[in-house]
């Protein structure tokens, strides 16, 4: 059953945004967030990068050059770095 919120005026109130994570993130995490802030890195480089990409940060991409599969930030995971100060504009 889904409940929707009105304002005084009888309008629809505005539904508040999921937060983007469920739980916290490791200092492990974190700093696999800050590489992949500045480059792709190996999918198996990491083994942190399955609990990011569960949590929708990062993201399996082909790399151009070889069959190798590559890890990138999602824009959730870069709106992640841009809360703490780090993340692209």
């Amino acid at each position: 059953m889904i409940t929707i919120s009105r304002s005084r005026d009888g309008a629809p109130a505005q539904q508040k945004r999921p937060t983007i994570l469920r739980r916290l993130l490791s200092h492990h995490e974190l700093a696999t967030l800050l590489l992949l802030l500045h480059a792709p890195i190996d999918a198996h480089a990491k083994p942190e990068i399955p609990m990011l990409q569960e949590a929708g940060l990062v993201e399996t991409v082909a790399s151009a050059d070889s069959d190798a599969q590559r890890i990138q930030l999602t824009p959730e995971g870069n709106a992640v770095l841009r809360g703490l100060g780090f993340g692209l504009k």
